[in-house]
């Protein structure tokens, strides 16, 4: 404990120390320092463990920009990190490094960067701490418009696999055109046209692979990947549809298969005052790309493919979160209405209403392309109304009807159908005070059956807040999730203490998920941004 708190001490101050010099030199200097500590406790009815007298996860980034060259790094201190991370994250160090020279519209970055081509079927980079992912490229990336309207990129580099850069040579280019830049009649009707192409190439060695004593895997040492994609914006019209292929690639996730991987998605969407509607499809088989054909969990992706499905931010309708099944192949589907009902109407009554409608399905695929397979991976549908009662009361209610199979996306348990209910409510009590209420209620059959969640959260604008929760296995187990948080924010700063469980299961985002085990016991989270 108190070797980070120096560090965060020493930080804080040479931040201020050299934003002053720098302000004075004409140079721009900025970034974030986040700590999130845990202080555990063991707790035998949910499984958590004490493994340390304090765990933290520290996070230290500063850039500093001029006109020519800007220059920046991280800091990453994980030596006693935070449960789920502590097999994988456990060091500290500078892992990510870069300097880029800036000249007229073209840049040339070394050191580590993040890049995405297209939607990033063939190539994303990014950071996500949440989930533990960080597969930043190390090496160059060059970055140049050489016309009107045209982007070019060409980059070449190893990803991060944790503290180190073990994953075979990724290298890529992408070009994009704008072709409104170049026909003027686009413009004029208020048009946007754009078209890509992107290629990605992973370097990696020959290794031993035995498929039995006598027979060994001949390995491609080259593998490929290209992208295409066109689109279209036109008044509240926009179009998107994108293709991407990739070579023999055999890895752990396909089993070792030598089938080319494949990827179509088309996506389209309307949007003016009061209306929305959202229609998409995709579907992907043996798409899992990596830079190391032995990598496990989240680590060394090369790529990413959206889920399409919501990213719930309620608790109960995100306890069985979709992951993108990236080997097997999956159709998924999404649709999405929102509607606006106008104020002083018989609908919309004296403050209007809004009424969100979405629907996802995914299914499994056959090898001929416009088929279905036999099993049903995920599919929710859900309602939402937003409505303001009084000038100082607001309700959301939500009722979501949901299949999860547990089989297919953590390997066992069979097929869940759950229905979620939930109601959200704001209290505007005074000028600077609001309370927000959720109570939230799910139920199954199977897995763990019923679950009830309850929220208060009172905000003591600009500085305070209180939140405390529970989430009840009212099911099976009668056990209690539950947090107690207080947040003070003044200027850049954020600090937020807590006591509490947390519940073993699986954190996702767009369809990338990484399993937490339950824990127990204070925390403590720092935020600075300057």
């Amino acid at each position: 404990m108190r070797k980070i708190l120096l560090i965060l001490l020493t930080l804080h101050f040479s931040i201020i120390t050299s934003t002053a010099q720098e302000e004075q030199k004409g140079l721009t200097l900025s970034g974030s320092v986040q700590s999130d500590i845990l202080i555990p406790q063991s707790d035998e009815k949910i499984g958590a463990t004490k493994t340390d007298d304090f765990l933290t996860n520290t996070y230290a980034d500063l850039h500093l920009q001029s006109k020519y060259v800007d220059a920046g790094a991280r800091l990453e201190y994980n030596e006693h990190p935070l449960p789920g991370f502590e097999n994988d994250f456990k060091g500290w160090g500078v892992p990510n490094f870069w300097v880029k020279g800036k000249l007229g519209d073209n840049e040339l970055t070394l050191g580590t960067f993040y890049e995405q081509f297209g939607s990033g079927f063939i190539l994303r980079t990014y950071e996500e701490r949440s989930l533990g992912i960080d597969n930043s490229l190390l090496g160059a990336r060059l970055q140049m418009k050489p016309l009107k309207g045209v982007i070019l990129k060409v980059l070449s580099g190893k990803q991060r696999h944790y503290w180190k850069w073990d994953g075979g040579l990724v290298s890529g280019a992408d070009a994009e055109v704008s072709l409104e830049e170049w026909m003027p009649g686009l413009e004029r009707h208020n048009t946007r046209l754009s078209v890509g192409a992107s290629w990605v190439n992973k370097y990696e060695k020959d290794e031993d692979i035995f498929v039995d004593p006598a027979h060994r895997l001949n390995l491609p040492k080259y593998v490929n990947a290209w992208d295409v994609r066109a689109n279209l914006n036109h008044g509240p019209w926009s179009i998107l549809a994108e293709y991407a292929q990739k070579t023999q690639d055999p890895s752990f996730d396909n089993h070792y298969s030598y089938d080319p991987g494949h990827v179509a998605m088309f996506s389209s969407s309307y949007s003016e005052k009061g209306l929305s509607i959202l229609l998409q499809a995709k579907r992907s088989e043996n798409m899992s790309f990596r830079s190391k054909r032995s990598a496990l969990g989240t680590s060394l992706f090369i790529n990413h493919l959206p889920a399409f499905t919501l990213d719930h931010t309620y608790a109960l309708a995100a306890l069985y979160p979709y992951a993108t099944q990236l080997a097997d192949g999956e159709w998924a589907y999404q649709a999405e209405v929102g509607y606006n009902f106008k104020r002083k109407t018989a609908l919309g009554g004296k403050y209007g209403m809004n009424v969100k409608l979405n629907y996802s399905y995914v299914r499994a695929i056959q090898d001929a392309w416009l088929k279905w397979g036999a099993n049903t991976y995920y599919q929710d549908l859900s309602i939402q109304v937003a409505r303001r009662l009084t000038k100082g009361i607001k309700l959301n209610l939500m009722y979501m009807n949901q299949l999860y199979n547990k089989t297919i996306i953590e390997g066992d348990g069979g097929m869940i159908h759950s229905d979620i209910f939930v109601a959200d409510a704001l209290f505007q009590l005074a000028r600077n005070t609001r309370l927000r209420t959720e109570l939230q209620y799910l139920t199954t059959k199977q897995d763990e059956c019923d679950w009830a969640f309850a929220l208060a959260e009172l905000s003591l604008a600009p500085h305070w807040m209180v939140t405390v929760s529970d989430m009840w296995n009212c099911g099976t187990t009668d056990l209690h999730y539950y947090q107690g948080l207080v947040t003070y924010n003044i200027g850049s700063h954020r600090i937020q203490a807590g006591y509490g469980r947390t519940r073993a299961g699986y954190n996702c985002a767009g369809g990338v998920c990484r399993y937490v085990p339950a824990t127990k016991g204070f925390t403590l989270s720092y935020n600075y941004n300057f």
